[in-house]
């Protein structure tokens, strides 16, 4: 499968998840907050509510585990001493390199997401508080961070964080040797402008149309990021907009620009209303790219108006409720405003953000439970426009929604 992603709604045919494993259990309260939580989650809970979220995936389009893949791209050697000599050079355990070559295929899969403990041979290594030589990845079930399908093109993520360098590692080398999924691939550090500072993360990018980009600028993607895009844009004589969206870094849940804002329609968005569609401290800037030049840089009111002035006819639905700012802070913690769009009006989203759902349901949004789907009472092929609503107790506090957890890899073009 080639990649070609041009929106953010298109119908859905191809997508990359991984199954939350053990690496779940490898954390501790101590390390928690290291590993980017506030809080330790239950893996049989978040399992049971994973296998809901997948369940509904599979009902609906090809989905890819991304286990699979990257077994795929490891059948080469080469590939492998590549992998594995980039990983513990970034994480400084050169010490596991060999050892991690005398592991099969599946072992080292395992190892790469489930990490490798530290061997008890040296008297730092015994009285030291760590115990993984190599870190689990705990948040590598939030697929959409390490890799972003820009077009048919695939940009490798700097992550903000470099507990989850390994993960934008791992999904460059599948897109680079996976024959199930390819895609030609942009990494930053591989350019001679290559400026260390970049961090941009997927959940801060969305794919608006062919010629029209969001992106989040805030904890986890800087303005140095959106000047490379910039760059590569104008390099390739492309016409493009990019709408830079100013986010909170505090609290953190506005990380990044999908946890406040998600396209769910061709007339439809959801937004955390506060920040999307009033004027506020938070600056929305339209950079115009026009035959490999920038047109002009300017402030706009929000990002509402600038979508506007793009020919975007969208009506916002409120994350909570419209007056109630208590409902909408609770319902935005707890991803209330991130769906993902398995095509227009077709969207997915926590059942737990109640006042959310019937904004929705009070727009025209058929409301079907994802156990009534995998048991066969409902058909989501009998409806336009609905939401599917997955149970979500312990999935919720990792701190993402459904878009977080996903990667698509290919989607229809829109007919606009």
């Amino acid at each position: 499968m080639k990649v070609n992603v041009s929106s953010e709604i298109g119908n859905l045919q191809g997508v990359i998840i991984h199954h939350p494993g053990s690496e779940i259990e490898n954390m501790t309260p101590q390390n928690a907050e290291r590993a980017l939580y506030s809080d330790i989650l239950n893996l049989t809970v978040a399992t049971k509510e994973y296998c809901e979220f997948e369940s509904v995936l599979r009902k609906y389009t090809k989905v890819y585990e991304v286990k699979e893949l990257l077994k795929e791209a490891l059948q080469s050697e080469n590939v492998r001493r590549e992998l594995a000599h980039k990983v513990c050079a970034n994480e400084k355990a050169m010490h596991v390199y060999k050892d991690l070559l005398d592991l099969s295929i599946d072992d080292f899969t395992k190892a790469m997401i489930e990490g490798v403990e530290m061997k008890q041979d040296t008297l730092t290594n015994f009285l030291s508080q760590e115990r993984y030589a190599l870190r689990s990845l705990h948040n590598f079930f939030y697929m959409r961070d390490a890799s972003i399908s820009m077009y048919n093109e695939v940009l490798i993520s700097r992550m903000a964080n470099i507990v989850r360098s390994r993960e934008a590692i791992i999904m460059e080398t599948i897109f680079d040797h996976s024959d199930t999924v390819s895609a030609k691939t942009i990494n930053p550090i591989n350019y001679k402008d290559f400026d260390p500072e970049i961090t941009i993360e997927g959940g801060d990018v969305l794919i608006a149309r062919e010629d029209v980009i969001l992106i989040g600028l805030g904890s986890r993607s800087n303005t140095k990021a959106v000047d490379f895009l910039i760059d590569r844009f104008k390099e390739s004589k492309t016409s493009m907009n990019i709408v830079v969206q100013e986010l909170p870094y505090k609290p953190e849940s506005f990380i990044h620009l999908d946890m406040v804002f998600t396209f769910l329609d061709k007339d439809n968005c959801m937004i955390y209303e506060p920040l999307i569609a009033r004027h506020n401290k938070y600056q929305t800037v339209h950079i115009k790219i026009e035959n490999g030049k920038v047109e002009f840089i300017r402030f706009r009111n929000t990002m509402m108006e600038a979508l506007k002035e793009l020919k975007f006819d969208l009506k916002p639905l409120t994350c909570g409720v419209a007056d109630d700012l208590w409902i909408q802070q609770r319902e935005q913690w707890h991803s209330g405003a991130n769906f993902f769009a398995l095509g227009p009006g077709k969207i997915m989203g926590y059942a737990r953000n109640s006042y959310t759902i019937e904004e929705l349901c009070n727009n025209g949004y058929e409301v079907l439970k994802a156990r009534d789907i995998i048991k066969g009472r409902k058909d989501m092929n009998n409806y336009s426009k609905f939401v599917v609503t997955i149970d979500g107790s312990e999935l919720p506090r990792g701190g993402g929604g459904a878009r977080c957890m996903t990667m698509p890899v290919l989607r229809e073009k829109m007919d606009w």
